[in-house]
């Protein structure tokens, strides 16, 4: 299959919108032809699928040029809740949804929300159909994130219902004593380790990563113990243990480690090297939130949920299974 087209956002073209960047970077295509592209479903900015035209570039994005056509976005039935009460709900995320709505998206029309609907607004539909106080009312519930998955990480949330349910949990989010286990399929042969750095949002290149300056960045720590060795030990079945829980902590530990997990497509290059190439043949990022568990904010009960992994991971491990 061929290679993306990669391109980052310089500053002469910060602000702009993606059609008119894509332009510039294509300048055999028309308009129109730009417009199909990014319908079709084969233009991501910063890991996320965009098909708005009139979308607004940020300095340092990234955007990329699919040569297939990415798969649709999920829709409500793809969106499984596995608890529900007045206070919160827990959710299964599929992958290839992000989990909510970024800052400068917020304001965006009805219709261009529709557009790349996210976790959230997808899942307030679903508790209203659910809630048989509000069955039938047609008004989407409001539901509160207090944690994210990455958009290509499929796993277990919570969402809280209310603004106190949203404060206790943010509290257990904030002092880490919520219960995160998660599943990776990831390239090499991994041992048991804690791992423990200091990310910064910027290693000096445009992406996160640790630093090993004193002082700077949010303390990470993983622990990651190894399930199974797959294909001769070519890769290697885990489960990382979140005793914090950075934005992109486990797939930055992972790749500075060098098992970068299968199916990455941002943290596949060391500081200052080439990108490595995937060969897994991974089906999309081999990550999942696997074990969910926290203090529920209105009864004091310790909640525990599991998911194994969905359908698409599932296969893809047999295949390195040999089954």
């Amino acid at each position: 299959m061929p290679e993306p087209q990669i391109f980052r956002v310089l500053p002469e073209l910060e602000n702009q919108t993606i059609a008119a960047a894509l332009r510039r970077w294509l300048p055999g295509m028309s308009w129109g032809e730009i417009r199909r592209l990014m319908k079709s479903r084969h233009v991501m900015i910063s890991g996320n699928l965009c098909v708005d035209a009139g979308r607004r570039l940020k300095l340092q994005d990234v955007v990329k040029i699919l040569p297939e056509s990415a798969a649709p976005a999920p829709k409500e039935q793809d969106v499984h809740v596995r608890h529900l009460d007045e206070h919160v709900v827990v959710v299964e995320k599929p992958s290839g949804l992000t989990s909510n709505r970024h800052r400068e998206e917020r304001q965006w029309s009805a219709h261009r929300r529709q557009m790349q609907p996210t976790l959230d607004e997808l899942l307030s539909r679903v508790v209203s159909k659910l809630d048989t106080r509000r069955r039938g009312k047609g008004v989407p519930v409001p539901v509160r994130a207090v944690h994210r998955l990455d958009r290509d990480t499929s796993g277990l949330m919570v969402f809280a219902r209310t603004a106190k349910a949203e404060r206790h949990l943010a509290e257990q989010f904030r002092h880490h004593t919520t219960h995160r286990r998660y599943l990776a399929i990831v390239e090499g042969t991994v041992e048991a380790q804690t791992i423990s750095t200091n990310l910064v949002r910027d290693r000096g290149d445009g992406h996160r990563g640790s630093t090993t300056q004193p002082d700077v960045g949010k303390l990470a720590v993983t622990h990651v113990r190894p399930l199974e060795q797959l294909a001769g030990g070519k890769y290697t079945l885990i489960e990382c243990r979140l005793q914090t829980g950075r934005t992109h902590q486990i797939r930055i530990h992972l790749s500075e480690l060098g098992h970068t997990v299968c199916g990455e497509k941002i943290y596949r290059h060391p500081m200052n090297s080439r990108p490595t190439t995937d060969k897994s043949g991974a089906p999309r990022l081999a990550l999942h939130a696997a074990e969910l568990g926290f203090e529920h904010p209105q009864t004091g009960e310790q909640l525990r949920f599991e998911m194994p992994f969905p359908p698409d991971l599932r296969l893809f491990l047999k295949t390195l299974q040999g089954k």
